[in-house]
């Protein structure tokens, strides 16, 4: 078991800034992949960001050149950088950590961000 904790969500003008941290209660050094997924309001749930323990990353092509996810496995602690902020990157934005891939195993309990234009 682990418990993810999402933080640094907000309220943001639109080609403003918000970073994203998701704090796990225990080593992540074990989940082969680590990812931020995002739900608008009326949508389905979409992968945004995801990283391999081994450092691959891959993005929805919606936040390709805007978004950096990073991992510090010492800091058990999952990033996403959010620069040049849309209206239609308002969502909730939940961590989520797998051993067998993106959207496996644990889920955060979500920050809601909200980019105002």
């Amino acid at each position: 078991q682990v418990q993810l904790v999402e933080s640094g969500g907000g309220l943001v003008q639109a080609g403003g800034s918000l970073r994203l941290s998701c704090a796990a209660s225990r080593s992540i050094f074990s989940f082969n992949a680590m990812a931020w997924y995002r739900q608008a309001p009326g949508k389905q749930r979409e992968l945004v960001a995801g990283i391999t323990s081994g450092g691959s990353t891959n993005y929805a092509d919606s936040v390709k050149g805007r978004f950096t996810i990073s991992r510090d496995n010492a800091k058990n602690t999952v990033y996403l950088q959010m620069n040049s902020l849309k209206p239609e990157d308002t969502a909730v934005y939940y961590c989520n950590a797998g051993y067998f891939g993106y959207g496996s195993g644990y889920w955060g309990q979500g920050t809601q961000v909200t980019v105002s234009s």
